[in-house]
């Protein structure tokens, strides 16, 4: 039976985590190599598709050239976004099959990856253009990205008082490590539910107002040494 290696790609972090896309890519390439071979191995990356030297991507072709074994993805765009890098792909012998449309030629693998890249163009020639339009009527961009990080900075600064209020004057005068220490201990986390630092204690600190704020690092003059 023909020999596959599976390869899986989401876009972000978050998408890794929870499994959104992923379940669909296992879903769709377990119903298509459990008919027709057997499948080898399997990786998955969690990148953007426009960096074609993606760590596990690299590592499943060259496990495919090794084992003579075909790459089997969900979809195309799984794969690469470039037709240049599928075309470089087949050209060097390694079959590529995509389970939504198994029967698929290479040339019409080609054909597929041609028209997707150009409609990736002509979305970003169309979006740029409405971008252009809207500035030339006076229309302010990324208003609602300015509005996000302004409400995204006052709840910085909400919590960062409240963090103050946690600190006694004897935890304020030690080290940024051990104050970290101290809050990871008492199950104190920040705004984004993660573990404290000695770089995150800092950061925070800085958005006390000056006469409250640590003397780590400062003179008996006030001045930052």
């Amino acid at each position: 039976m023909t020999k596959f290696i599976a390869y899986f790609r989401v876009s972000t972090e978050r998408q890794g985590k929870s499994g959104l896309g992923l379940a669909a890519q296992h879903r769709k390439i377990a119903e298509f190599v459990g008919s027709v071979g057997t499948l080898i191995a399997q990786f998955t990356d969690v990148q953007s598709g426009r960096d074609d030297s993606r760590t596990e991507l690299q590592k499943a072709i060259h496990l495919a050239k090794r084992e003579n074994a075909k790459i089997v993805i969900a979809r195309l765009d799984r794969f690469s976004r470039r037709v240049s890098f599928i075309a470089s792909i087949l050209e060097q012998g390694i079959g590529l099959v995509c389970a939504e449309m198994p029967n698929a030629t290479d040339f019409q693998l080609h054909i597929f990856a041609a028209l997707a890249q150009e409609e990736r163009r002509l979305i970003s020639e169309r979006t740029k253009a409405a971008l252009a339009e809207a500035k030339r009527r006076g229309k302010i961009l990324g208003l609602n990205g300015r509005c996000l990080a302004t409400k995204n900075r006052r709840a910085a600064d909400e919590f960062a008082s409240q963090l103050r209020a946690k600190l006694d004057t004897d935890l304020l005068r030690r080290s940024y490590s051990e104050i970290a220490r101290h809050l990871n201990d008492a199950g104190i986390t920040t705004t984004t539910g993660r573990k404290f630092y000695p770089q995150t204690v800092k950061n925070y600190m800085r958005r006390w107002p000056e006469d409250v704020g640590p003397t780590h690092g400062k003179s008996s003059s006030g001045k930052t040494l």
